[in-house]
């Protein structure tokens, strides 16, 4: 499931989408802020062009919607069931939550948009191996 050559080891490594070999993103780190959504222009393994047309990951922002309502959901059912938490208490954790993790959503939103428009493929991936 999250072997190299599916979509969810692409997601959640961030590596490019058709080779699977290389970091998307110049800095690894996502909680270096200033560098938090910088990234590469095209794979050094196979050569793929990551901004596919201007304004590309402008759809993304649709995606980190979704990732976001799935993480305030996750701190929402922790703080309730897990701590029995008042309202009060569960409000901040949820905002909490999404402060923290605001860096992995932005990216984790770039990486599942992106490979909703491309496709592993296994050719390109023992490019770099030869």
């Amino acid at each position: 499931m999250f072997k190299k050559g599916s979509k969810l080891y692409s997601i959640f490594t961030g590596t490019c989408p058709k080779c699977h070999e290389e970091s998307m993103f110049v800095n690894k780190n996502p909680y270096i802020l200033s560098e938090a959504l910088k990234m590469h222009e095209k794979c050094s393994n196979c050569g793929t062009k990551y901004k596919i047309e201007p304004s590309f990951f402008y759809g993304a922002m649709y995606v980190s919607y979704a990732v976001g309502i799935a993480f305030a959901v996750a701190a929402f059912v922790i703080s309730y069931v897990v701590f029995n938490a008042g309202i009060h208490a569960i409000f901040f954790s949820i905002i909490g939550t999404l402060i923290v993790f605001m860096p992995i959503i932005m990216r984790l939103s770039r990486n599942i948009w992106i490979n909703f428009f491309m496709h592993y493929d296994k050719t390109l991936a023992k490019k770099k191996h030869n």
